[in-house]
């Protein structure tokens, strides 16, 4: 049996004249140990659904894919053929196998079965941002064929592989999925869920979520790439650099014809973004490009040093690069090297941690401000390229030769998250990931000591306030700390898989300690010793590593992890309950039967969240 709260009972009462509906409902999908406790809401009609899964697909995601494509059935499901609840808000085990089936006497859907899906996939990588990095063609990554993953410009996507030609089928070649089960669209949509036999939406959206691949843009764009596809009223076409400038030219046709397709003015929007890393959304103009930069004619190019002033106070004004100038600042003799700046050395400035704690190491901030995207999911204007103000895309009429004249407001819009964060941190109980993940206000609760959850895993990023919990913070060498919610201390590199949420700290080289990682199934084990994961120094002290069956140490890698991601969570705090939280690692992934299976859980706050809101427009 299935617990469920009584809102559903009441919101059909007031579709019969007893009163109004509303959002704020409790858990609908489930958040006790048996499957679920929780609120519900009604069966009463709701708008269309366009839903955008933004991956990451950079190096290190082919697992995370995996699970998100295990997961989405869940969520198709959830919206097609939500569950019949009873009065007291319970769920019987039986249940109705179709959305068209009547429910037994006496129960009511949580929710009107959803008819009309839009489904959309786009990546990370938008390339170099004007610097030489991530190359539009890159035919080093698949053995002479060409990758242009490095760059997906902000692009609906539907291939099957990164180093093929090959597309998905799709609606009306439009590069996106349609649900439409009573045939109102035209041309007609989808009808048939999955038919077990490898057809139907859910086997063609696993498809093109895995088709994503792992060899984009390193310099992941997750949020920057959200924001050009939905909300950029201007997306460039490419970026040239003029004068050491970069200088966006050009307006992406492409894009924008995908997105008035895509995206309808009345439909609820949900943004799905799965990441395993921080956000590294670079702004594309002046020089903020050289912070992607890799060469200097034959040479590597290497970022200049930060003042004297950034290592214990990045928000002093004084806090500049050692490249700018000085102002009225005092001399710094840390930035003097012969008359020139002093330059960061190869081993102080590695490539891949150019996003990591900009501020502080290099005096300046290289990417777009998190309020571009907290204001894009809920303010009626935008900001276009050349400093104007203009109306926002996804609170605008796309299409005005329809019929459809109704545009949505933020209550209808959702972002989740599945990123970088323990599931400890977020879970409605840290022992027992099944009883879910907590919603809006449940972030807002006491927890750890602290006054909120965000700040367990967030602090204040923009006053530079560390996360309370120690695994939150960015760093390449060990920390040290007791996670204040399970009370669990972290391990050193002496203590292997000392911690239960990361494992331990261990020796970095160019990457950062993690936030938290996740056993891998026996299939997705990877043989590192050709380089291709973290586990190529046969005696390292990586909590991803185990012993390789071949003998050659500990080069296999076993497990997957996820670094602090500070910038998305940010974001999803400022929409407030607008947001849905889950964790990139994932509980457990050796029982698919049970409900904290992979991301399991984060589908389940995704459908709470719709049930929450399914009576809003009553």
């Amino acid at each position: 049996m299935k617990r469920y709260a009584t809102f559903g009972l009441l919101c059909a009462l007031a579709l019969a004249g007893v009163g109004g509906c509303g959002p704020d409902t409790d858990h609908i999908f489930g958040s006790s140990a048996d499957g679920g406790s929780g609120g519900g809401s009604s069966a009463c009609e709701s708008s269309r659904i366009d839903l955008v899964i933004a991956v990451d697909n950079s190096r290190g995601m082919a697992h995370k894919q995996f699970f998100l494509a295990e997961a989405i059935p869940t969520l198709l499901e959830g919206l097609t053929n939500p569950p019949c609840i009873d009065p007291n808000g319970v769920s019987p085990s039986s249940q109705p196998a179709a959305p068209d089936s009547v429910c037994p006497n006496g129960l009511v859907r949580a929710f009107a079965p959803q008819s009309d899906i839009h489904i959309g996939v786009i990546t990370s990588s938008l390339g170099g941002h004007g610097a030489d990095s991530c190359p539009d063609a890159d035919m080093q990554s698949c053995s002479g064929a060409i990758n242009t993953s490095n760059n997906d410009r902000g692009h609906l996507l539907s291939r099957k592989d990164v180093c093929s030609s090959e597309a998905i089928p799709t609606y009306a070649n439009k590069s996106f999925l349609a649900w439409d089960p009573k045939q109102t669209l035209t041309p007609p949509g989808e009808t048939t869920l999955d038919n077990g036999a490898g057809k139907g939406l859910a086997p063609t959206l696993r498809q093109m979520i895995t088709g994503t691949g792992e060899r984009g843009c390193g310099y992941e764009s997750q949020l920057e790439s959200i924001y050009r596809f939905l909300a950029d009223p201007e997306p460039h076409e490419k970026i040239e650099v003029v004068d050491f400038k970069a200088v966006p030219q050009g307006v992406d046709s492409v894009l924008l014809e995908q997105r008035r397709n895509f995206l309808r003015s009345d439909s609820r929007l949900i943004v799905l973004m799965t990441s395993d890393e921080n956000d590294c959304s670079t702004k594309e103009y002046s020089q903020f490009y050289l912070v992607n930069q890799l060469r200097q004619g034959p040479i590597p190019f290497r970022m200049p040093r930060a003042r004297q002033e950034c290592a214990s106070d990045p928000a002093n004004p004084c806090c500049k690069s050692c490249g700018q100038a000085a102002g009225s600042c005092p001399p710094d003799p840390k930035c003097d090297d012969g008359g020139n700046p002093a330059i960061y050395t190869d081993v102080e400035d590695p490539i891949n941690l150019r996003c990591w704690d900009q501020k502080r190491r290099f005096g300046i901030d290289f990417l777009y401000p998190i309020d571009r995207y907290t204001k894009a999911f809920t303010e009626a204007n935008v900001t276009n390229r050349a400093g104007e103000i203009v109306p926002n895309p996804i609170f605008s009429d796309l299409d005005t030769s329809d019929a459809v004249t109704n545009v949505r407001d933020p209550s209808q819009v959702l972002v989740a998250g599945i990123v970088g964060v323990p599931w400890q941190d977020i879970a409605r109980d840290p022992l027992d990931a099944r009883k879910g993940y907590k919603d809006w206000k449940e972030m807002m609760v006491p927890a750890g000591g602290s006054a909120t959850v965000w700040e367990v895993i967030t602090g204040n990023p923009a006053a530079y306030v560390a996360a309370k919990d120690p695994l939150m913070n960015e760093s390449v060498k060990p920390r040290w700390g007791t996670h204040p919610i399970t009370g669990s201390a972290l391990a050193s590199p002496t203590m292997p898989l000392g911690n239960p949420i990361n494992g331990n700290e261990y020796t970095v080289q160019d990457d950062l300690q993690y936030a938290c990682i996740f056993d891998l199934p026996a299939p997705l084990y990877r043989d590192c010793k050709d380089g291709n994961c973290e586990c190529v120094d046969a005696k390292n002290d990586n909590p991803l590593c185990g012993d390789n069956p071949d003998g050659s140490g500990r080069t296999q890698q076993v497990r997957a992890r996820a670094l602090p991601g500070l910038r998305q969570l940010t974001v999803l705090q400022g929409l407030g309950s607008q947001a849905v939280v889950g964790s990139v690692c994932a509980a457990q992934t050796s029982d698919p039967s049970r409900n904290d299976f992979g991301y399991e859980p984060s589908m389940r706050s995704i459908l709470d969240w719709f049930g929450a809101h399914a009576c809003t427009d009553q």
